[in-house]
């Protein structure tokens, strides 16, 4: 049974968004749709001339890559022209950001947006309304392989912008709640006493998939099953993102929400990249995303199984092209072909960005995601680390930025943290040169020692 608001959404929003705004999202849907049909080597063939078209654009018109324009005119393939040029860290692409806008460029007309920073490093960068379309498109197609229809309501295990007063903050919930038919629980700030009130309120919404971060599905889904509580009515799928999903977890979000999880692979500075399909399989959307697995040190390419550095060109936006994006990330490409058909390259496995959740001195927990959107919007650090020893008790390693740190940021941003934590908790602030990666090669920005209480 279709909603209200499923078909206002449909058949009335979206219409009208397509005729008096120009929004692409369905029409984009249609082409990646028609690539699932394509072989392996028209894949290939397709995302070698948008890697063509993008390179001449950057070494045309944008200051970063000017210097590669004789590197272009060689009678080379595409791929292996871009795979000349060195991979860009978030480092290098936050000193020289105003190098990556193309000349004469009107920033007005660009969206700006932010990271956190799964790597604990934020970066901001524009993107255009057609890329961010794309990416919603490549979403849209992900979800639409398990019945998952735009306006079909679902339930995001999320969190809200902090930085919204409680007026914008109204008008946003609303948004969400009838533009898009979602309904958001908290990942900041699950609350076990809140249990029954969240199942009742998602009962009452009805919703055909859940959302959210996968921590916070895992967390969620434990707290049910230690109750012997269960969700109502059925859903279609569970989609797990913005994390790495480990098999236990996946295990027990199904045993808890009795459906299939769904795992969604992207980032905010780079879009969908992959989604898992119906045989378990991640799907690379070639249409957006030129893809490379590098090793650690040489950042020479690796074959199929190997894991290493993932590297992504996004091949859509031409409003600030960054070509050879290192993510922090690290994954491998599979060897296999998978038996839905779609020829699209297949990452075998994504060991990237897993965030703890940490507990409060009042027993709630709070996702990792809350300490980065504090984060992003301070100047005063390059990096920071929390660790969290026990509910209160932390240490953290800062960054100061040579030239923007501000005593008082660092103080606000303390504060920040004991305000959620709890007023009784002990931070140990500790500055560094370097934060050093894990032994993956990750960066980890939230770190709990010690094990969640049931």
């Amino acid at each position: 049974m279709v909603s209200i608001t499923s078909a206002l959404i449909s058949q009335v929003y979206w219409p009208l968004m397509e005729k008096f705004k120009g929004n692409k999202i369905r029409s984009f849907m249609d082409e990646l749709k028609a690539y699932e049909t394509l072989t392996a080597d028209e894949i290939e063939t397709r995302q070698k001339q948008k890697v063509a078209a993008l390179l001449k654009h950057a070494v045309t018109h944008v200051p970063a890559y000017a210097s590669y324009k004789e590197l272009f005119l060689q009678e080379t393939e595409a791929t292996t022209l871009l795979e000349q040029l060195p991979c860009l860290t978030k480092q290098h692409f936050n000193q020289h950001f105003a190098d990556y806008l193309p000349t004469g460029i009107d920033e007005t007309t660009l969206i700006l947006n932010r990271t956190g920073g799964s790597t604990g490093e934020p970066t901001r960068f524009y993107m255009d309304r057609l890329t961010v379309e794309y990416y919603e498109a490549a979403r849209w197609t992900g979800l639409s392989w398990y019945g998952i229809r735009i306006g079909d309501p679902s339930i995001m295990i999320w969190g809200s912008p902090i930085e919204l007063n409680q007026y914008k903050s109204r008008l946003y919930h609303l948004k969400e709640r009838y533009l898009k038919n979602r309904m958001m629980i908290p990942a900041y700030d699950l609350n076990p006493a809140q249990l029954e009130l969240y199942l009742k309120s998602i009962r009452a919404f009805r919703p055909v998939y859940l959302y959210g971060y996968a921590s916070s599905l895992t967390l969620f889904a434990e707290l049910l099953l230690a109750r012997k509580l269960s969700l109502d009515p059925p859903l279609k799928a569970v989609i797990s993102t913005a994390e790495c999903l480990h098999p236990n977890q996946k295990e027990l979000i199904e045993q808890a929400f009795q459906t299939t999880v769904v795992n969604e692979y992207g980032a905010r500075d780079a879009g969908i990249i992959s989604y898992q399909c119906r045989h378990g399989r991640m799907h690379i959307f070639t249409l957006n995303c030129y893809v490379e697995i590098l090793d650690f040190e040489t950042k020479k390419r690796l074959s199929p199984g190997k894991p290493g550095l993932v590297v992504v060109t996004d091949l859509n936006n031409y409003s600030m092209p960054r070509l050879r994006y290192q993510l922090g990330d690290v994954a491998s490409l599979s060897y296999e072909a998978c038996p839905c058909g779609n020829a699209a390259p297949v990452l075998e496995s994504i060991e990237g960005r897993e965030d703890d959740m940490f507990v409060t001195e009042s027993k709630r927990y709070v996702h990792g995601h809350f300490f980065n959107h504090i984060a992003r919007n301070l100047e005063s650090f390059l990096r920071f680390q929390l660790i969290q020893h026990t509910p209160d008790s932390l240490s953290m390693l800062l960054v100061k930025h040579p030239e923007k740190y501000k005593p008082a940021e660092e103080a606000l941003f303390v504060q920040e943290i004991r305000n959620v934590i709890g007023d009784k908790a002990k931070i140990n602030v500790n500055y560094v040169d370097e934060i050093q990666p894990s032994a993956s090669g990750k960066y980890r920005y939230a770190i709990r020692e010690f094990p969640l209480q049931f």
